[in-house]
């Protein structure tokens, strides 16, 4: 991938689908919503390449990591949303601030 200045999740998802050759008509098809497994609109797809808007639901932040073979904790950290699965683990305050907490240590180079 392309080193940008300012990674933002839609600017990765083009990227991503670029780097694939796929159009943004054939990743919309691919992209199935949980409600209904109906896929996206281009023009959804569109909104979220351009920033304009954000997958709100694990589910389709998942499937593009696995449709574009990217990295879904990548997404999530781009998408400023935490994965289901540690969501529902229910932790305490403490943990979580720890976590934050080592999360927020300098990367040592």
């Amino acid at each position: 991938m392309t080193r940008l200045d300012h990674v933002t999740f839609g600017n990765y998802i083009a990227e991503a689908r670029k780097k694939l050759q796929m159009s943004q008509k054939e990743l919309a098809t691919r992209i199935l919503r949980e409600e209904d497994g109906q896929p996206i609109s281009p023009q959804y797809l569109s909104d979220i390449e351009r920033d304009r808007r954000s997958p709100t639901f694990d589910h389709l932040i998942q499937q593009f990591a696995t449709v574009l073979q990217i990295d879904a904790d990548y997404l999530h950290y781009l998408s400023g949303k935490l994965p289901d699965e540690i969501r529902q683990r229910n932790l305490s305050e403490n943990a979580v601030k720890a976590a934050f907490m080592a999360f927020r240590k300098p990367n040592k180079k």
